[in-house]
């Protein structure tokens, strides 16, 4: 299942330096805040309007080392209330992500989601 994280390329580019990714919510919050692909523009459009020089991480859950919860958050808009998040509960090893991908906006800067592979990013049915 892969699941996906936005954060500056300076940030993914210190952390292939450093040989793991870790963002700054993983000190203040105690978590890193990943999405699925259908919250990842509600995610972007809300916490990260009018930056630039953004990637996706495309990580697969399956090569975490790091532990995987499916919580309650609260949602931007566009997202239900009661939606599940993927939250990775330490650092994402660098041989979880499978790739990165820019995130890229239209002339009106809005973000256009990235085209990805076929994924399985639903979150488990017994969450749902």
């Amino acid at each position: 299942m892969n699941i996906y994280h936005i954060t500056s390329r300076e940030a993914w580019i210190d952390a292939t330096r450093r040989g793991i990714y870790a963002a700054p919510s993983l000190e203040t919050e105690g978590f890193i805040h990943c999405s699925t692909a259908a919250q990842v523009l509600p995610v972007a459009r809300s916490y990260f309007a009018g930056q630039t020089g953004l990637v996706l991480l495309v990580i697969d859950t399956e090569h975490l080392d790091s532990e995987l919860k499916w919580e309650i958050s609260a949602p931007p808009s566009g997202i239900a209330d009661d939606a599940t998040f993927p939250h990775v509960y330490g650092p994402i090893s660098l041989e979880s992500v499978l790739r990165t991908v820019e995130l890229e906006t239209n002339k009106n800067g809005e973000f256009i989601m990235p085209k990805l592979a076929a994924t399985n990013d639903a979150p488990p049915r017994s969450l749902r």
